[in-house]
């Protein structure tokens, strides 16, 4: 335990109440620390520290916990810390001095959430109760727990300008959001989640930086003119003056894992890290928190966000990758939802019709080096044996409902049906789902993008650029104002909606199909040999076999049937031909709002070498079929033993 990663930048509190101030710095010819504020502030001056090219330190005396302090500059700007552990003036305001380990922990048994055990939630803390707090969260864990989620994944938390904004615009990045409670919060709400047996997920930020708030030019070369992101100047991570930027970013990985006890961290849009160095940043990352978590005993994940449908990510890198957990796959989510909405536009463009629903059940990657229409040129590579566990999927997502011009959710689109049968499909896929908060109960409040910048500027070229980027989708003029206070108000969550009959058969939805992943086996990611067949008019049938033949008695393989089309049809019921079949569970249950016209059973076929029989006039037993009403999923054991 010894070899325990620490912070080292920043200010550290020392047994004696002295605090070691370090800041990097290569810009600065004399910088100082000014500790407390008006005529009480004292300057001290910070010495280059010994072969650290650009790092600058000293030790003050008598300092303590809660100490204002700024970086005084050369040119006489008292600035916040780059590596501040707490802002409680917001991104403008001085740093303050904390002592990390002042939290009494009480998940010492706690051992994080294997990766076939994942059942994501995610949330925005700002809109996720009245509240809009880390504390109002932690009475609502132990529902979540009861739904059959298995970890929760928190929206960005470092320190953003204002007090409403996703989080992607933060710059403080060690900085716990203020407006939330802060850093004592935080922690609270991860040990009242361990408490419960859930863990705990952090979207964090590496691709760029916030633009308001943002100090770092003045201290050193954080960023680079050679690549360009969508959001912001990107960050240097293979230029001169480069390994004092990836350290800013490898340890702030680090921190979480040790300081808050974080079981996982999403990396937003690795897409928009650019990095030729022989070592890339996300191995790095990887490989770090890897190390760092079997020193602290317990697993944590690291889940990268991508556009590039890249196995790479996640090979190990004895294959030459970067050793990533699990990545997002977005392709799921485009096949399903331009299949029941009908939209085409924009990158749903490269979707539609149930056979993409049906290649994305196969293969996380349906462009996996052929053409999309929408980018004009060949995407992605091939995703053929890797494990499934691997792969992130969802219906919605803060990104699919917020980048809509009008951030609506699928409940202000599809059925109930169809919001049943999305479901199904997400849960009895073979991949790790991810919930947006919620989406298990249809929750139809909007989630808009909202910010609170204090520049008009800034926020008037927000508005702009989010009108700009949804003219390939056609929703011009239909953006709302992201920087309107009711606009984030309007994206609350509405938790008295689980109480309507109609919100709580969509939830008994979720509910039961969480509990059959897990009582079954077979239905993990990677739990079985998985087997897809699809057909006109819109059917779909996924069929999971024992990964061991010798599996023995009782229930045998699992057979989910999807009807996605507006009509009744007859689905083909796959191999192997004996088998009788037991209705699990249908989306058409009138205990769900539907009308129990799914059959609840499938006879038998004959054995192997035996002759044909009809089973039911005119129906050969070789052709076996289930009606299956519009719109509807159901799911199939079957019987060994009959």
């Amino acid at each position: 335990m010894n070899d325990l990663w620490t912070l080292q930048r920043g200010a550290q509190l020392q047994p004696d109440n002295s605090v070691r101030f370090s800041v990097w710095a290569p810009r600065a010819k004399q910088p100082r620390v000014r500790i407390g504020r008006g005529s009480n502030a004292r300057d001290h001056v910070l010495a280059r520290a010994a072969g650290e090219c650009g790092v600058w330190s000293v030790t003050v005396p008598n300092v303590g916990a809660n100490a204002e302090y700024t970086f005084v500059h050369d040119d006489g700007r008292a600035l916040p810390d780059p590596v501040s552990r707490w802002q409680p003036e917001g991104v403008h305001g001085a740093s303050r001095v904390i002592r990390p380990d002042a939290f009494h922990w009480t998940d010492v048994a706690w051992r994080g959430v294997a990766l076939d055990e994942l059942v994501i939630y995610e949330l925005h803390v700002g809109t996720f109760t009245p509240e809009g707090t880390f504390a109002a969260i932690v009475p609502r864990l132990v529902e979540l727990k009861s739904l059959g989620i298995s970890a929760i994944e928190i929206m960005p938390v470092a320190q953003f300008p204002g007090d409403r904004n996703w989080g992607y615009d933060g710059v403080g990045l060690y900085a716990v959001q203020q407006s939330y409670g802060g850093p004592n919060e935080l922690k609270q709400l991860v040990d009242a989640a361990h408490s419960v047996g859930l863990g705990v997920i952090l979207d964090v930020v590496y691709n760029h930086v916030g633009p308001e708030g943002n100090y770092l030019d003045a201290y050193g070369p954080y960023f680079t003119e050679k690549y360009k992101t969508p959001w912001g100047r990107a960050l240097n991570y293979d230029d001169a003056g480069s390994d004092e930027v990836r350290r800013f970013i490898v340890d702030n990985a680090l921190y979480w894992v040790t300081e808050y006890h974080v079981d996982g961290l999403r990396l937003d849009a690795v897409h928009g890290i650019f990095d030729f160095s022989a070592l890339h940043l996300l191995q790095e990352i990887s490989t770090s928190v890897h190390d760092e978590a079997a020193r602290l005993g317990r697993g944590v994940v690291v889940i990268a966000e991508s556009d590039l449908n890249d196995p790479k990510l996640i090979r190990s890198p004895d294959a030459y990758g970067y050793g990533l957990d699990a990545q997002w796959s977005d392709d799921f989510h485009h096949a399903v939802h331009a299949a029941l909405t009908g939209e085409r536009n924009g990158y749903y463009a490269d979707f539609g019709g149930v056979s993409a629903i049906a290649a994305s059940l196969r293969e996380p990657f349906v462009y996996d080096g052929r053409f999309s229409r929408h980018r004009h040129r060949r995407h992605g590579g091939s995703s053929v044996g890797l494990p499934r566990r691997r792969f992130v999927v969802a219906i919605q997502n803060h990104d699919q409902v917020g980048n809509r011009a009008e951030g609506d959710r699928l409940s202000r689109t599809l059925t109930p049906a169809q919001l049943r049968l999305a479901a199904a499909l997400l849960l009895l896929s073979p991949y790790v789902p991810l919930v947006f908060m919620g989406e298990e109960y249809g929750e139809t409040n909007p989630f808009h993008y909202f910010i609170s910048h204090g520049d008009e500027a800034l926020a008037t070229a927000v508005r702009e650029g989010r009108r700009k980027e949804f003219e390939t989708f056609g929703w011009g003029d239909a953006v709302p104002d992201p920087q309107a206070r009711e606009t984030f108000e309007r994206s609350r969550i509405d938790w008295a909606k689980r109480q309507v009959a109609e919100h709580q058969q969509l939830l008994m939805v979720y509910r039961d199909l969480l509990a059959l992943r897990r009582e079954e086996p077979l239905l993990r990611p990677d739990g079985a040999r998985v087997s897809v067949a699809d057909g006109d008019p819109g059917w779909i049938t996924l069929l999971r076999e024992p990964l061991d033949d010798d599996a023995g008695s009782g229930w045998g393989e699992l057979l989910a049937v999807f009807n996605c089309s507006g009509e009744a049809v007859n689905v083909p019921v796959p191999a192997p031909d004996a088998r009788a079949w037991t209705l699990r569970l249908s989306t058409d249950a009138s205990g769900y709002g539907g009308a129990d016209e799914v059959v609840p059973a499938i006879a038998a076929g004959p054995a192997p070498g035996a002759p044909r029989r009809l089973l039911e006039p005119e129906r050969d037993a070789s052709r076996r079929s289930v009606r299956m009403p519009p719109w509807t999923a159901a799911l199939y054991a079957a019987i060994t033993n009959y």
